[in-house]
């Protein structure tokens, strides 16, 4: 409920404008076109950008024109409805592939024609939708909601995912529970549509900081935020890899300290890394302590080089902690020369 009261009350502000202009200001006896395109425009979709307030909102109108159009040339008739609602249909699968979209178009493209014709002209409600869209994209680049509020919490619930994670694999290693290892290998491979909501979380934020004056101050900030959503991208991919890999190792029922301290450290390091979307401070903190773990990982500092099941592992956490690297900030050609050699 909390997350959805920004896109509420947009939706509320915008629709009541556009009524009001259509009612108070054309005169318009009523103006149903201009309340359902803006709110439907405006939707309570993740994707707050402009290009797709503005595509949806022009699908609609274009449905409604369409639809009186046909309309006024061909009349009424039960035909005649099933021609306009072949064709909203159709111009509408045209512009998007969404299912959704092309239903709305429809929906609209049937209430022009069921519903009696207002007073005040043949593109009446045309005009109302087209009232309708522009409020829409208005208050998106005036009034948007919060895209990077909505990109924080994004970005805090993969963070959360990818730390129970490491700490099932401390705990794992430490009492060679697989049952651990089984339960962690869950949902972290269920987190790639966290990744996607934070990536499309981002891009509207964004777009948005583009054209709206009041987010034109965090542009720098989302530009931080992307490159650490590709690093925690890459990272989570090789950390599935990581707890398969233990999955595998510790049905010996064998204990292995080393590498809970390992994890522990990756934990502590990861943490610190997800305040950095608050504060660069917390990025160079996470990138020293993230250097001094990517310099363990070598086989002989253990003694396990010559045993593959053993090292295995250091060697996967290999590449887990370039890519934890490159979302602190560091070139990834910077973080491979931290690499010990093997």
């Amino acid at each position: 409920m909390l997350e959805s009261l920004p896109s509420i009350l947009q939706i509320v502000a915008a629709a009541t404008a556009a009524y009001s202009i259509a009612f108070f200001v054309l005169g318009h006896s009523n103006p149903i076109f201009a309340v359902t395109v803006s709110i439907a425009s405006l939707g309570f979709t993740r994707d707050a950008r402009l290009r797709r307030v503005f595509e949806t909102a022009l699908g609609m109108v274009i449905g409604i024109a369409l639809s009186e159009i046909l309309l006024n040339q061909l009349g009424a008739g039960v035909w005649q409805m099933a021609l306009v609602l072949l064709v909203a249909l159709t111009s509408a699968r045209f512009l998007s592939g969404k299912a959704a979209f092309a239903l709305t178009v429809g929906v609209q493209a049937m209430l022009v024609y069921v519903m009696p014709a207002p007073e005040g002209g043949a593109f009446v409600r045309s005009i109302d939708a087209l009232i309708g869209g522009a409020t829409a994209l208005l208050f998106t680049a005036l009034i948007p909601r919060n895209p990077i509020g909505m990109a924080a919490k994004d970005a805090e619930k993969l963070f959360g995912v990818f730390l129970d994670a490491v700490d099932a694999l401390k705990i794992a290693v430490r009492s060679a529970d697989f049952k651990v290892v089984d339960a962690a290998l869950v949902r972290v491979r269920g987190s790639q549509p966290l990744v996607d909501n934070w990536r499309l979380s981002l891009d509207s934020a964004i777009s948005v900081s583009r054209i709206s004056p009041f987010m034109r101050k965090h542009r720098e900030g989302l530009s931080d935020q992307v490159r650490l959503m590709r690093g925690m991208d890459l990272a989570t991919r090789n950390l599935r890899v990581v707890v398969r890999r233990v999955d595998f190792l510790i049905r010996d029922g064998k204990a292995r300290p080393y590498l809970a301290d390992l994890f522990e450290q990756i934990s502590a390091a990861t943490a610190v890394l997800a305040k950095g979307l608050e504060s660069t401070d917390a990025l160079t903190e996470a990138r020293e302590m993230l250097v001094e773990i990517i310099h363990q990982l070598d086989p002989k500092k253990f003694g396990i080089a010559d045993q593959l099941r053993e090292a295995s592992v250091l060697l996967l956490l290999r590449p887990l902690l370039i890519d934890l690297l490159c979302a602190s900030g560091m070139s990834e050609e910077a973080a491979r020369a931290e690499l010990p050699e093997v």
